[in-house]
């Protein structure tokens, strides 16, 4: 139970048997990366106050080890231990008619999955692959956070380089365990996304220690953090931004990636990776990442006397990506629309805010529902139609999915068929409701 939850709290999401917190929306990050744990979330509940290890829910003062009940579907938050019903063991009749629903269906169901168990998970529900996995949650163990603020304070290409290749060996470990679970399928591999203002301390109390273990004096970990801070950081500079300013986060990533795919291959594995830039808004943008994915890989398949078939692709998510289609397609062997992003640009709605006023909307009538969770066909979905069209006018062989929260529900995934596109990726729970849905848009039944 918190306030929010930042990215650096994936570790807090592990071991939590549910998450509720005061701010936030279905599609903020801790909804998201919640249900891809397989975690019920209740977020944005305006009821809840959080204040220095105090809870007061309801009016209620609750003291450690008072129960309460959440509803990850419904949003119901309610007082006391309530029954369970654990869900049925005897899958087989599942399993016979989602392989009825994968003949059928046109548009295969890939999974969002971050670490090695989210893909063993997700090969188990049927998904066909990883649509989108998130690295920057492999930069939040103590280690690999440790060497990103080295990364992030030091001076020099050199000094940056040095810190990442620290994190090197146990992010190639994790690559090839997740290439192991997805053997013969493609795993689509997003490069850093989120600011690295992320990674540094922003308690004062935090600051000190931060920088003992960094060697380093208050005052300079203090004024990099200020050269950092941002007014809107999602629409900063994060994404692209940082393959463009400090190439070596790509080139060291993309090290990983490909050394441990080489791993995998030795041993007989059906490796296939794709490495997916973020946030792209010009054909520039990802020509320049591109080039700096394509040498690192081309020279680590080289040096190892590996060869495999791999794809260079990008996230759409901003509108302007959608308009300029043509142009990115040309440099690009896959799109995938990151519906959150994109409606959240499209709207000018935070996702992470939008709670505060949402319920008013859906009173007024206003909205019927929220757009994060049910796809909006007249703006978002136009411009997936769009940027679908016009991309695969330039690169006939472009490979189009989506990946939001969208993709899997039943609605979005029957307006993706009808829009073209060859995947949708979900998280790895939903990906039963995926296929369904499916195959009855292919059948031409509607979404239920």
């Amino acid at each position: 139970m918190r306030r929010t939850l930042a990215p650096t709290d994936i570790g807090l999401l592990v071991p939590a048997a549910g998450v509720l917190t005061r701010r936030g929306g279905r599609g903020s990050h801790a909804a998201v990366v919640a249900r891809g744990l397989g975690r019920p979330a209740v977020v944005g509940c305006r009821s809840l106050a959080v204040e220095r290890g105090a809870v007061v829910f309801d009016g209620r003062r609750l003291a450690e080890g008072d129960w309460l009940t959440i509803d990850g579907d419904t949003g119901a938050v309610l007082a006391g231990r309530l029954p369970i019903v654990p869900p049925a063991e005897d899958l087989d009749a599942l399993d016979e008619l989602l392989a009825w629903a994968d003949h059928a269906a046109l548009m295969t169901v890939r999974a969002n999955a971050d670490t090695p168990d989210e893909a063993r998970r997700a090969r188990q529900l049927g998904a066909r692959g990883i649509g989108l996995c998130r690295t920057e949650h492999m930069f939040f163990t103590p280690e690999a956070l440790a060497a990103m603020r080295l990364m992030i304070v030091a001076d020099t290409p050199r000094e940056r380089e040095a810190a990442l290749a620290r994190v090197l060996p146990d992010h190639r470990a994790m690559f090839a365990d997740i290439f192991r679970a997805m053997d013969g399928h493609p795993v689509t591999i997003r490069l850093l996304d989120p600011p690295l203002h992320e990674f540094l301390p922003h308690a004062a109390e935090d600051l000190d220690q931060v920088a003992r273990d960094l060697g380093i004096r208050d005052e300079v970990l203090a004024a990099r953090l200020g050269a950092l801070a941002q007014v809107n950081p999602m629409l900063g500079h994060r994404g692209v931004r940082v393959g463009v300013t400090a190439p070596e986060v790509y080139r060291a990533q993309t090290r990983a990636i490909f050394e441990a795919a080489c791993e995998v291959a030795r041993e007989g594995g059906d490796v296939r990776p794709e490495i997916m830039i973020p946030l792209v808004s010009t054909a520039e943008e990802l020509a320049t990442c591109r080039r700096e994915v394509v040498e690192v890989a081309e020279e680590v398949l080289g040096a190892r006397g590996c060869r495999m078939r791999y794809r260079v692709g990008t996230m759409i998510e901003v509108p302007r990506a959608c308009l300029a289609a043509k142009a990115i397609a040309r440099e690009a062997d896959f799109f995938s629309f990151g519906t959150n992003d994109l409606t959240q640009l499209v709207w000018g709605f935070s996702r992470d805010d939008i709670g505060s006023f949402l319920p008013a909307y859906l009173e007024r009538g206003i909205l019927a529902d929220s757009p994060f969770a049910t796809l909006d066909e007249e703006g978002v979905g136009e411009l997936v139609r769009l940027g679908t069209s016009r991309g695969r006018h330039a690169n006939a062989r472009l490979v189009v999915g989506a990946c939001g929260e969208h993709a899997g529900d039943p609605a979005g995934v029957a307006f993706f068929h009808a829009a073209g596109l060859d995947h949708v990726s979900c998280a790895p729970y939903r990906v039963p409701v995926a296929r369904l849905a499916a195959a009855r848009a292919a059948l031409g039944l509607p979404p239920r």
